[in-house]
């Protein structure tokens, strides 16, 4: 099922702490960016992260779901009213995501 537009516009606006978030649209899902870095994605009307050791532990308890079949499992993010949290978890996550890799033609 694909995720509403109402939805990523409501994490977008609590992420709205930085203009370096950007999302892409893919499926009928969005893969969201932090400076150019993939950090999770709207799946299912659901705010997802990569799992990366800041994340969990800032989020030790975080449920892990897996996006769509065949995908690897990342974190439920449930706290997302809390925009200085979200602030706190994607500026701490930012050092460990890996560089968006260069599709070649």
């Amino acid at each position: 099922m694909p995720s509403d537009k109402t939805y990523l516009d409501f994490v977008l606006e609590q992420l709205s702490f930085s203009q370096e978030i950007s999302y892409r649209s893919m499926m009928g899902e969005y893969i969201l960016y932090y400076r150019g870095k993939i950090i999770g994605g709207i799946y299912d009307d659901r705010f997802l992260i990569k799992p990366v050791k800041s994340a969990l532990s800032l989020m030790p308890n975080a449920p892990r779901e897996v996006p769509y079949d065949g995908a690897k499992e990342m974190l439920l993010v449930d706290n997302v009213d809390d925009k200085e949290f979200l602030k706190k978890l994607i500026e701490a996550m930012y050092p460990e995501l890996p560089a968006t890799k260069k599709k070649g033609r």
